[in-house]
């Protein structure tokens, strides 16, 4: 689960790392009024005025703004409220921003020159470890960084049943060449970052840029934070915090249903019962000809009334050509699914795609005569390869 940038920083405030101070508002009076507030906690004469929307790259698109004075914090709102923010992130359509973050300017003059760095947390899959990434060249794209001057990414390994370190906390420091205040400030924000990632049971902090203000102190400027979604339920707090207006709306559909749905940009439709069975169809689709058009798993209780619903979720994408459903009966058995297909067709109406139907396990046979004896535009197959060839023939227009 994504989530916003002042999301995410109260998150990170919780577990004792820096952040700038900051409210949310949704309209430019609240920006006004959140700028006041700021001002009364901090001092500053100076704001930040971001756009909230999940993706990166917001400053390139104009969605951060410096405001000098309240007249400036009200109009730079009024921009960005509303407006589709286009980045490198959001494709050309973009996203609507609803909401933008005020808050303190850290950008400010004193005795030490400002630095920015780049620091994310996760989970490397080849070692099993929690891996933290960090950079002195922060505030740019990190893939770039990678790309010109590797020796300038560094990463730092951490045994999960250990946790992290307190001489790895100092070596990072140390690579990013602090000294000081700095350099204690660094090494506390590192370990209540990886506190807050740990407990939070996130799948990826990335801090970009890490902030070392004038005066040497180390702030989280900005804030991407990911979920991991099979842990949410431990956290209600955080699950409050997921915005349906952000996510895809097929997709928000599909949870009211329990049912795991990605949409793609392919061509074929399938409806699987199992995960690895579903990257198998999208596999066989590929080899056939044609492109998934999404992933849909509807699990292991496959009812008339899931693969209904599972099937107006993917007619409701306008690139679907054809739709392969591959059922593999196990628990459940193959006749009820076939039942249900014939019911979902039904109740739907006229579907104007080609529908292929492979049925493997307890009671294929029976299931396949169901479809067969229909009276439906239903394709059967009892093969998985016998199904490969019938998308290879519906994508070639030969049946």
């Amino acid at each position: 689960m994504n989530l916003h940038e002042y999301q995410g920083k109260s998150i990170l405030k919780k577990f004792g790392v820096q952040v700038p101070e900051g409210m949310v508002a949704f309209s430019p009076d609240e920006a006004v009024d959140a700028a006041w507030l700021v001002r009364e906690k901090t001092g500053v004469e100076k704001w930040a005025i971001k756009a909230q929307i999940h993706a990166g790259g917001r400053g390139k698109g104009g969605g951060v703004k410096i405001a000098r004075s309240f007249d400036e914090v009200k109009k730079h709102a009024r921009n960005m409220i509303g407006m589709m923010l286009v980045t490198p992130q959001t494709g050309p359509e973009g996203k609507k921003v609803g909401k933008v973050l005020v808050e303190q300017n850290i950008y400010y003059e004193g005795e030490s020159p400002i630095q920015e760095f780049y620091m994310s947390i996760l989970l490397n899959r080849n070692s099993g470890k929690y891996m933290i990434v960090y950079s002195p060249r922060g505030g740019m794209n990190i893939e770039q960084v990678a790309e010109e001057t590797p020796d300038l990414i560094f990463k730092e390994e951490i045994e999960s049943g250990v946790g992290i370190m307190a001489f790895q906390c100092r070596k990072i420091a140390f690579n990013l060449n602090l000294q000081g205040k700095a350099f204690k400030e660094m090494t506390a924000f590192v370990q209540n970052l990886y506190r807050a990632y740990i407990e939070s049971d996130a799948s990826l902090f990335e801090i970009n840029p890490v902030f070392k203000t004038s005066d040497n102190r180390i702030f989280a400027a900005d804030a991407k934070v990911v979920i991991d979604d099979n842990a949410v339920y431990r956290h209600p707090d955080i699950h409050t915090m997921r915005d349906l207006s952000e996510e895809d709306p097929i997709e928000v559909e599909a949870s009211k249903f329990d049912l795991n749905y990605i949409k793609l940009n392919g061509n074929i439709g399938c409806m699987v019962n199992g995960a690895g069975l579903a990257m198998a169809t999208m596999d066989i689709i590929k080899l056939s000809g044609g492109e998934p058009a999404n992933f849909l798993d509807v699990g292991g209780s496959a009812s008339a009334k899931r693969v209904e619903e599972a099937f107006r979720l993917i007619l409701q994408d306008e690139n679907v050509e054809g739709i392969l459903l591959n059922i593999f009966g196990g628990i459940v058995r193959c006749d009820i699914v076939a039942q249900g297909v014939v019911h979902a067709c039904r109740n739907i109406g006229e579907i104007k795609v080609p529908i292929i139907v492979r049925l493997q396990g307890t009671n294929a046979e029976e299931g396949k005569r169901i479809i067969d004896e229909s009276g439906l535009k239903v394709y059967s197959a009892i093969q998985l390869q016998e199904a490969a060839e019938l998308v290879t023939k519906i994508l070639k227009g030969k049946q």
